[in-house]
């Protein structure tokens, strides 16, 4: 189904892959393990290797983070994930995606904004506090922000109510299904972002209503004001 423009009262944004360019920065990790196997096979592309190993594990992950708030375990495990952060003190620093903050600074003036995202408060703030982004947003919506997280319908259903809008009446962006099917289950619409791991084929299985290359390519979709009911 299209994109209905005049619907589209608020957006929110997920973080990696759609904001925050984490899965290059995953690339590059698998890639510096997996590099020494290219003395033994010299024709293969083992840093090409290394993205589709990612991708592939990706999606399934992501759905696989839904199975402990199922379990009632999210708490736990966000808890026990935190802790180990701290303990492992290991700074983490960010690349943003190309044209993020020019996307977002233009964006800001014209619709209310929220970030929902998986990651828990500590990784989400520690992203948005790097590039100061956080003044661009209403609402952020975190992993622990609702009972359960994407690709359950709750966390957009909650962030349309404390925008005080309807569901339907918010666009979802995001790099993979479980954005995708968490919009779908709240009636909201979605886009899906090729900038991250998520391939188009499967965006659009999961029912994305446009697939964009880039972020910053939702400019050219939304009209420069709109009329907030």
């Amino acid at each position: 189904m299209p994109l209905d423009i005049s619907r589209i009262k608020g957006i929110c944004f997920d973080v990696d892959g759609t904001l925050s360019d984490t899965d290059n920065q995953m690339v590059e990790s698998v890639y510096k393990v997996v590099k020494p196997l290219s003395l033994l096979f010299r024709k293969t592309n083992f840093h090409h290797f290394s993205r589709r190993l990612v991708m592939a594990v990706e999606t399934p992950g992501n759905l696989l983070l839904s199975i402990p708030d199922m379990l009632g375990l999210d708490d736990e495990l966000t808890w026990m994930a935190e802790k180990f952060a701290h303990w492992s003190r290991k700074e983490y620093h960010f690349q943003l995606i190309p044209r993020v903050v020019e996307t977002l600074n233009h964006l800001h003036s014209r619709y209310p904004l929220a970030v929902v995202s998986a990651r828990n408060q500590q990784g989400t703030m520690h992203f948005l506090d790097q590039f100061n982004l956080a003044p661009f947003f209403k609402l952020i919506v975190t992993g622990q922000t609702c009972p359960r997280t994407k690709p359950f319908p709750d966390p957009i259903r909650h962030a349309a109510d404390q925008i005080g809008l309807r569901p339907y009446q918010l666009l979802m962006v995001g790099d993979t299904t479980v954005d995708i099917l968490a919009a779908r289950r709240a009636g909201a619409q979605s886009v899906g972002v090729l900038c991250g791991f998520g391939e188009e084929c499967e965006l659009r299985r999961a029912g994305a209503d446009l697939i964009l290359e880039q972020t910053s390519d939702l400019l050219e979709y939304l009209p420069d004001s709109i009329t907030q009911t």
